[in-house]
């Protein structure tokens, strides 16, 4: 199974050393070239040299947009990321895409896509038992990666799953 991704679910893993749990859930990550460019992979900036790693050993993969029209058309509404992920997951039709941003997941699911956020990835990883707890990784997305989620929101997702 693989999944397309955006830029800030892939960045704000790698950060907090949750990366992986991507390569446990999809077994592979496809992100277009303007994620790979937001992601600024020639930098030292925290997770980047894991998300390096990844590329190398090949679970998570570059794909090239081919559908420039449609990819122009999205970047009225979105980011470049945002725009050419939703792109490659239309073109390579893979409907569960990894987007956090509001407006980028609405877009997605009007294109008929699944989107997941970072929330999704770490309930589901609960869920399987790969992770021991959702609220230890939010605090360090918050403290980390600048990760924002209103506090009622953690609550509620600490509450389903029994961290409160």
């Amino acid at each position: 199974m693989l999944v397309i991704s955006n830029t800030s679910p892939v960045m704000n893993l790698a950060i907090v050393g949750q990366l992986e749990l991507l390569q446990k859930r999809f077994n592979e990550v496809i992100i277009p070239e303007a994620v790979v460019e937001e992601l600024k992979l020639d930098t030292d900036y925290s997770g980047t040299d894991k998300i390096r790693d990844a590329i190398s050993a090949g679970w998570i993969r570059v794909e090239k947009v081919k559908n420039i029209q449609l990819t122009q058309a999205l970047k009225r509404e979105l980011d470049n990321g945002e725009a050419e992920a939703i792109a490659l997951a239309l073109q390579l039709k893979v409907t569960e895409i990894l987007m956090d941003e509001r407006e980028g997941r609405s877009v997605a699911k009007t294109m008929g896509l699944k989107p997941i956020g970072v929330l999704g990835i770490l309930l589901q990883a609960k869920k399987d038992g790969v992770i021991v707890s959702v609220k230890e990784i939010l605090e360090k997305l918050k403290n980390e990666a600048g990760f924002y989620i209103t506090e009622q929101l953690k609550q509620e997702i600490l509450s389903q799953i029994g961290e409160t």
